[in-house]
């Protein structure tokens, strides 16, 4: 089992930034790959980015890429979203996810654990 809590959210005029932060617990940390979505009003849940157990692959969405960037700290159980030039399309919920690759995370077929979401809202 994993547990993940989502933090960072906010209103921001668009062109800022935020930074989001999900924390994890309970199987080894470095153990799983590590990923964001996001769900926005009336939509499905997109993939926005993930990263490998080691941190050394990424993935972007093509609408985010050049201005999100996924890390993580393995130290520190803790996975960021760094997200400048903020745009209003990038208001929605944001979704952490554990699984066992990023491939599978992306394709959204291996997440058995989610957060609970934090809002960003980008105004205009």
């Amino acid at each position: 089992q994993v547990q993940l809590v989502e933090s960072g959210g906010g209103l921001v005029q668009a062109g800022g930034s935020l930074r989001l932060s999900c924390a994890a617990s309970g199987r080894t940390f470095s153990s799983v790959a590590m990923g964001w979505f996001r769900q926005a009003p009336g939509k499905e849940r997109e993939f926005v980015a993930g990263i490998s157990r080691s941190g050394r692959s990424t993935d972007y969405a093509d609408s985010v890429k050049g201005r999100f960037t996924i890390s993580r700290d393995n130290a520190k159980n803790t996975v960021y979203l760094q997200m400048n030039s903020l745009k209003p399309e990038d208001t929605a919920v944001y979704y952490c996810t554990a699984g066992n690759l990023l491939a599978t995370i992306k394709t959204k077929t291996d997440t058995p654990y989610w957060g609970q979401g934090t809002q960003v809202t980008v105004s205009s």
